[in-house]
Order: structure tokens, then C-alpha cells, then sequence
């Protein structure tokens, strides 16, 4: 019987036997050694630039009521389609957008007319309608973007405004037969869009009774007396002389303002009561849990701030203060033109990204943007005006976003954040943990909750450039 040969086992610690060594291993003494750690770090953390520029009103009741003046709508929104393959279909009720239409529900009519309605391509540069020439269509914009172009004072070009996705325009000729265009339109990139001739809307007309009774009311409804912004007219008188007789007048209110109710944000942390017993140094637990929990749901609160679609900004901003940029990646114009449109514009709200695109565009004509100081950030501006990041911007995958601009506080009439401070159980404002029990498994719950909204007070405090594309 042969004796089984026992191989020697190696050892798991790595010895140079030639030399041989002199004291204690660095793996060896860490074991015995208080290791220096950081907290736990969260890479989802951003600047937060929006709740940090927003002024916060308190908002005791949970719901804040903005009160305007009576303001007057015609028709000034946008048209929705449809699409199936290549085919583009307007959808009937939203026909009721054209200011001629507004009102009327016969669905079988707008129906009928939507079906009249003739899809059609323009490549870019291509003329659409010529100024001076005869008005007999109606025209809606599917996709792309078209200039509007006048006769400036000495003969020459001047562009009146660029119209997109959703706008409309020749609707006139549907109770102006004899109208003329007003303006060029050009194809600025390739457009579809969808053409009602007057003929075809006359034939309708003229076999649906209750689409003449609306076009007839249309046509003699008194128009309000309202200023340029489409409020009720505020009847004064200036400028005379002797005793005449003045005017009477009165402000007259919206009888339903908007409300904006708080909105939450909430979550249930989940600690076992073993690590918070045992494993609290030197780091406290729990208050890290909390700490990256209340940063998630600031993160969180800014995304809805920004996205939300009952009070969100992108959601929420007038239509008539909702521009596109003239060529597709955002340039000075483009930014100035924003500018335009409202007073005392104090921020600027763009993804990271169209900062870099208009930077690029800046560059190329030899502009080189000045850096602005806030809050012992510099900043890039535009005419004075900060442009402060925001990942929260969402981009579309053809590589388009949109860029903020923004009046602030309730003395400026201008865009305000809600909240309500002094909850029980409060850590910071208007966000609190309260504490929920302890399961049969020994876990620690913690309700931990934030209230929140954002209220634009007045429609031009609040502007947006649209598509702006930002992979050129």
C-alpha cells in the first residue's frame, strides 16, 4: 500500500523570499486602522437654478388664485394632427381653433371639412403666397417652418415673424372672400401642410344651415372694446381742453380665475432599525438616508416645476409668447427676439446643451457673450440677462429643446413658486418627515413629503423659444 503524497499548501500572503520583509504590510495594518470616508455621494444632484431664483409665496390655504382682468380669446391657439404613414389628417373639433370656427360643434360638418383639406410638400425657399395676390385659401402647418415676410418702408424685405407646427394663417378668407395676402410666406425647411380652398369651404357653407347661422353671428358679433393685449378696454380720456364730458369706465375682473393647487412629492424611507442601532458611526445613517431622500425630491420638484403638464412652465406659457427660432440652432436674433416681448426679463432657463448650441452660434459671428455674477456663480448672459442651466429641459430625439425666459416676483407680476411653510414635522420649507412606526421586521418607516407649485401671474412673464435645435 503506497502512502498518498501530501502537497503543501500555499500561503494567500504574497512573500518576496528574497527580500524578506522588514515591518508591517499596509494590508495588514488597515485592518486595524479607522478608514477616512467620505458621506455618500449622489451624482443625480444638479445646480437647481430654478428654485433657487423663484420667489417662494406662502400659500396658507394649499391653493393660490391668480385674479386678471377680463381677457378676451379669439382663436389664437394651436391645431393637433394626425398622422398614418405619410398621410396628415387636421383632427374635426380642432378645427374650432380658427377664430371663424370658434364655437361651433357640428361635428359632422368639421368633419366634412377636415376631409376637404389637401396635404401638401414645399421645400425650402419654395413661395408659398404671394403679398398683394388674391386670399383663397386656408392654410395649416403640419411640420416645418415658414417666413413671413413684408415690404419694409423703402421697398425692401423685412421679416414679420416665422410660424411652425401648429400655426395656421389665410383664415380670413373664410368671411373675406375678396381679401388679399398680406405678406409673403416662404418655406424656411421642408413644410407639410394642409389647404382648404375657399371654394370647397364655400360649398359646405352653403349646404350646412347651421354652420351659415354661426358664420353669420361670427361676422356680426360687436367686438369688445380691448387694448393690444386683449383685455377689457379701460374707457379715458387726455389731451382735451374746457369742460367735456368725461368717460365712464370700470375694471372688469375674469369671473373664473385660475387656482393653483400644491402639488406633492412623496416617499417612504426604509430604515432597518439594526443599521440605525448599530452602524451610526461615525456617519449617522438615517441622516444620510434622509439628506439624498430630500435631494431626490428636490430634483424631483424642479423636473415638475418645469414639466408638469397642469402648472408646469413648458405647459403653461401663453401661446402668443411662444416663438421659433428663425433658422434652427438659437442665435443672438433668436434670444433678442424673446427679449422683445416682455419688460424686465430677469433669467434666462436653458438645458446645458443650448447653452453650448448658442455659444457655438454667438462664436460664429464673432460674439463672444460676457459672464454675469450670481450668487458667486459666473454665469453666461445676454443682454445683461443671465442664462442659467437646467438639465430638467427635456430634448426631443430629432435633437430640439426649447429655452426660458423669465420675470419674477408678485410685485413685477411676474412668475412666482408656491409653497407652505411651517408643516408639522418640517425640515426644510414646505417639506417634511413624519415618522410612520416600526414593522414586525424591525424597519423604520418615515413618510417624507414636499409641497409645491408655480404660478406665471401674467401671460408675458413667462416666454419660450420653441424647436430649438441644438446638433448643428
Amino acid at each position: 500500500m503506497v502512502d498518498a503524497v501530501t502537497e503543501p499548501v500555499e500561503s494567500t500572503v504574497d512573500i518576496d523570499r528574497d527580500h524578506p520583509r522588514l515591518s508591517l504590510g499596509t494590508e495588514a495594518a488597515r485592518n486595524l486602522a479607522t478608514v477616512t470616508k467620505s458621506v455618500p455621494q449622489m451624482q443625480e444632484i444638479s445646480s437647481r437654478w430654478l428654485l433657487r431664483i423663484l420667489p417662494w409665496v406662502q400659500v396658507a390655504g394649499g391653493v393660490y388664485r391668480v385674479n386678471r382682468r377680463l381677457t378676451y380669446t379669439v382663436g389664437d391657439g394651436r391645431i393637433t394632427f394626425i398622422t398614418t404613414g405619410t398621410d396628415i389628417r387636421v383632427i374635426p373639433p380642432e378645427l374650432g381653433e380658427l377664430p371663424a370656427l370658434r364655437g361651433f360643434d357640428d361635428t359632422t360638418v368639421l368633419t366634412t371639412l377636415a376631409d376637404r383639406f389637401a396635404q401638401q410638400e414645399y421645400a425650402p425657399g419654395d413661395t408659398i403666397t404671394d403679398i398683394g395676390r388674391p386670399a383663397d385659401q386656408v392654410f395649416l402647418i403640419a411640420h416645418g417652418k415658414i417666413n413671413k415676410i413684408g415690404a419694409g418702408e423703402y421697398g425692401d424685405r423685412t421679416t414679420l415673424g416665422v410660424l411652425a407646427d401648429g400655426d395656421y394663417f389665410g383664415d380670413h378668407t373664410l368671411t373675406n372672400p375678396d381679401s388679399t395676402w398680406e405678406y409673403t410666406t416662404t418655406a424656411a425647411t421642408t413644410t407639410t401642410v394642409l389647404t382648404l380652398p375657399r371654394t370647397a369651404f364655400q360649398e359646405i357653407l352653403n349646404q350646412s344651415p347651421t354652420l351659415q347661422t354661426h358664420i353669420e353671428q361670427y361676422r356680426t358679433r360687436p367686438q369688445p372694446a380691448q387694448n393690444k393685449y386683449g383685455e377689457a378696454a379701460i374707457d379715458l380720456a387726455a389731451g382735451h381742453h374746457g369742460e367735456p364730458d368725461l368717460p365712464g369706465t370700470f375694471v372688469d375682473y375674469e369671473l373664473a380665475p385660475r387656482e393653483y393647487e400644491l402639488s406633492v412629492a412623496q416617499t417612504v424611507l426604509r430604515v432597518h432599525s439594526r443599521v440605525a442601532d448599530l452602524y451610526n458611526e461615525p456617519i449617522n445613517q438615517l441622516e444620510q438616508q434622509l439628506r439624498l431622500t430630500i435631494e431626490a425630491l428636490r430634483e424631483r420638484q424642479e423636473h415638475e416645476l418645469i414639466n408638469n403638464r397642469n402648472f408646469g412652465l413648458l405647459h403653461n406659457a401663453d401661446l402668443k409668447q411662444r416663438i421659433h427660432t428663425r433658422t434652427g440652432p438659437p442665435t443672438p436674433d433668436d434670444l433678442d427676439e424673446l427679449l422683445s416681448r416682455r419688460r424686465k426679463s430677469q433669467y434666462f432657463l436653458a438645458h446645458p446643451r443650448a447653452i453650448a448650441a448658442f455659444g457655438r452660434e454667438a462664436n460664429r459671428r464673432g460674439l463672444y457673450p460676457p459672464s454675469v455674477d450670481i450668487a458667486g456663480h459666473a454665469v453666461p448672459a445676454w443682454r445683461g440677462v443671465p442664462i442659467l442651466p437646467s438639465n430638467k429641459i427635456p430634448i426631443t430625439s430629432t435633437n430640439t429643446t426649447s429655452i426660458l425666459v423669465l420675470r419674477t416676483g408678485e410685485e413685477d407680476q411676474g412668475v412666482i413658486g408656491l409653497h407652505h411653510a411651517g408643516i408639522p414635522d418640517e425640515v426644510q420649507p414646505s417639506l417634511n418627515v413624519r415618522f410612520m412606526g416600526i414593522s414586525e421586521k424591525a424597519i423604520i418607516s418615515y413618510l417624507v413629503s414636499a409641497y409645491y407649485s408655480v404660478a406665471v401671474l401674467v401671460p408675458d412673464a413667462l416666454g419660450i423659444l420653441e424647436n430649438v435645435e441644438i446638433g448643428h
